[in-house]
């Protein structure tokens, strides 16, 4: 049994839908009108690097949707998507400010009814790095991201940058799938100790919060040497040293790639970036950041 749709307020102060007709009541509406629709997915626990996206699609759009939904068929461990953190009303309390349209929080048989049987799947960008390590992942991802730009109607998507693969999944999928909507990248957004804003940091206890700022200096210095002419592997004993002693444990990968394509190198020539994936204790941190050629 789903929940009842509650009381929502007037359009325009951050209505919260969970039923994809009452979405498309809205949608429909606006379309009529010509106006430009922004949305921004997201699994909830929000923190500024969403808000930054919100932020950016207020500014580019007529109307704004946030969408949150924990995807189950993004996830490897069924322990992963218990713990993952769901914080509806203070979510809701955040995007209060920001004059959101919509915010869809759809029940599971809103994007998965029963009978459904299909996958979007992007192949060569989802075998390396996070897809290497976390099988079935990115067509998880793929799947529920291709069901909410249809859902929503929007004309333009904002992702963090901080996702860089997921990203560049979203951008093939939505090239090869002909959809009509413009997927944009917003920077990463950081703490002032230069850790990577994610959901998954609410994991980490003090001890554990403290350490993490690591992954991110070694990743700068990393791509320092990489600007100066250092080849990776000549780079990879020292800073997977380092990262122990600061308390990680397995490192997925800590890789250089070309931006676009995710293909390996092991110089810094062209567009390049560096990825990384390590374990704090049961938190598992991702970041990446530019080495050459441009973004951030």
């Amino acid at each position: 049994m789903t929940a009842p749709e509650p009381m929502s307020p007037p359009e325009g102060e951050g209505t919260i839908l969970r039923r994809l007709d009452s979405l498309r009541d809205r949608t429909r509406t606006w379309r009529r009108r010509g106006e430009v629709i922004g949305v921004v997915p997201t699994m909830g626990a929000l923190h500024e690097g969403h808000l930054s996206l919100v932020r950016a699609a207020r500014a580019d759009c007529d109307r704004v949707i946030v969408t949150i939904f924990v995807n189950p068929r993004q996830f490897n461990s069924p322990e992963d998507l218990a713990n993952y953190p769901r914080t509806e009303i203070e979510d809701a309390a955040k995007l209060a400010p920001f004059g959101v349209d919509v915010i869809y929080v759809p029940d599971g048989d809103q994007v998965y009814p029963p009978g459904f049987a299909s996958t979007v799947s992007v192949e060569g960008l989802t075998q390396v790095l996070c897809g290497a390590h976390r099988p079935g992942h990115f067509d998880g991802m793929a799947t529920v991201v291709a069901k909410l730009f249809a859902q929503t109607a929007a004309d333009r998507a904002y992702f963090g940058r901080k996702d860089w693969q997921q990203l560049q999944v979203v951008r093939r999928m939505a090239r090869d799938l002909d959809m009509e909507i413009e997927v944009v990248g917003c920077p990463t957004v950081r703490e002032a100790d230069g850790l990577a804003m994610s959901s998954r940091n609410l994991r980490l206890d003090a001890e554990a919060r403290a350490r993490a700022p690591s992954l991110g200096a070694v990743m700068r210095d990393m791509a320092a040497a990489l600007r100066d002419g250092a080849a990776l592997t000549d780079l990879l004993p020292g800073a997977h040293a380092r990262l122990a002693e600061a308390g990680f444990g397995a490192i997925d990968y800590l890789d250089l790639r070309e931006a676009s394509t995710l293909e390996a190198c092991d110089h810094a020539t062209g567009d390049t970036r560096l990825f990384a994936a390590a374990w704090l204790g049961d938190v598992r941190l991702i970041d990446n950041i530019p080495v050459s050629g441009e973004g951030t």
